[in-house]
């Protein structure tokens, strides 16, 4: 892998990073020149990590769960010790537990929310700090097309819709540090967990392309590259937005 580019110097903290979109976010994070740290509670994060680093990419990774402060708090004081600075905050962890309302238990509510809402909020609230001694950052969410509404994800889109409304309020907070925040919401992206859901062929799966108005499946890529952009200085002049990579379903069609 050759690094370089618009994230040249700058360090990245993602998320959820060891597989699906938290990967691809990482990978072009690399391309494009950053030093990255690596948060997952699965344990392939460590092997991609090793990944990275055999291709000369400097790199860390720690074994979290963004739910628990601690943990968090922890992981940023170790990437500031291992880095010296912290530019960017990509908050792509996530989880979702498809259940119509009747059917949603205490323990789906609280996993999701925990997970969803306060792990974003923990990692910037730590985050923030080293942010505004350097009088500068990027802080990218990662939501989805599902706040605007989704069958039976009755929580999952409570939580995205959550993430609009932290996304707008810490853009005008942060803004006199020249930090921007903005958040960037998927729509069907065909990562592992989506097609273990939703098996390619399916009538399901074919169902959803066809509500799509661009008439395909979102990849990982697309959504890294909006990400990337964001994170760079091209978008110095973009904060508290909402960028939805749906192949167009936020203006139309139906997301089953």
């Amino acid at each position: 892998m050759v690094s370089g580019g618009r994230l040249k110097g700058r360090v990245a903290l993602i998320t959820g990073a060891a597989q699906g979109i938290g990967k691809a976010i990482a990978v072009k994070m690399a391309m494009e020149g950053a030093s990255l740290a690596l948060l997952d509670i699965d344990e392939r994060v460590m092997e991609l990590a090793d990944q990275l680093e055999s291709e000369a990419i400097p790199v860390c990774a720690f074994k979290v769960d963004v739910s628990e402060e601690e943990s968090v708090e922890d992981a940023v004081k170790r990437i500031v010790e291992r880095f010296k600075r912290l530019d960017v905050v990509v908050n792509n962890a996530g989880t979702v537990r498809p259940a119509a309302l009747e059917e949603v238990t205490d323990d789906d509510w609280e996993v999701v929310i925990r997970v969803n809402l306060k792990g974003p909020f923990l990692c910037v609230k730590h985050a923030v700090p080293f942010m505004k001694e350097q009088h500068y950052g990027k802080i990218v969410n990662i939501g989805s097309r599902a706040a605007l509404g989704k069958l039976d994800r009755t929580v999952y889109s409570t939580t995205k819709a959550g993430i609009i409304g932290l996304t707008r309020t810490l853009a005008l907070e942060l803004a006199p540090h020249n930090i921007n925040v903005n958040n960037v919401a998927p729509g069907p992206i065909a990562t592992e967990l989506f097609s273990a859901a939703n098996p390619p062929g399916s009538p399901k799966t074919k169902a959803i392309i066809k509500s799509v108005p661009l008439g395909r499946m979102g990849q990982p890529e697309d959504v890294a590259n909006v990400v990337a952009f964001l994170a760079s200085d091209e978008a110095s002049f973009v904060t508290g937005q909402t960028i939805f990579v749906c192949g167009g379903l936020s203006i139309g069609g139906v997301y089953f």
